[in-house]
């Protein structure tokens, strides 16, 4: 008979002691949790430029830079680019490729796959060049 009443009284503190430990752990209400070590402030992104383009198998852009610079980053597929002057490099999902302002650079699909790319922008205006031959796509220097 004691036993029945302990089984019970016994998951009933249990329980008790479950929801009191939870409420314990949880951050008052309002309150938002830390997120950060040290001083982080959220900038002004008014300059950024963000997008997502579909390059099919062996597209690509003309040469071409950006005042500001350019971060490059491959969703699906395997994109080419190459910095003037530079070896052409070839980068998978996830990888990703910077370029400094006003570097003469291009990008684009390898062959056999599709691309998708998402580029930001940090600003001014793109100027654009001649066409990337086929020599430079396939990774032969000039």
């Amino acid at each position: 008979m004691k036993r029945l009443v302990l089984v019970p009284a016994f998951a009933s503190a249990l329980a008790l002691t479950a929801v009191w430990t939870g409420r314990a752990q949880q951050q008052p209400a309002g309150a938002t949790p830390p997120r950060f070590t040290g001083t982080s402030t959220a900038m002004d992104g008014k300059d950024l430029t963000i997008a997502r383009r579909r390059f099919e198998s062996g597209a690509r852009s003309y040469w071409h830079s950006h005042e500001q610079g350019q971060l490059l980053m491959v969703e699906q597929g395997r994109m080419r680019t190459q910095k003037r002057g530079n070896s052409m490099q070839e980068l998978g999902v996830g990888g990703t490729d910077y370029t400094a302002p006003n570097i003469i650079h291009w990008h684009g699909a390898a062959p056999g796959q599709a691309l998708v790319q998402i580029n930001a922008g940090f600003g001014g205006a793109a100027k654009w060049f001649e066409e990337v031959t086929a020599d430079e796509y396939a990774g032969k220097k000039r």
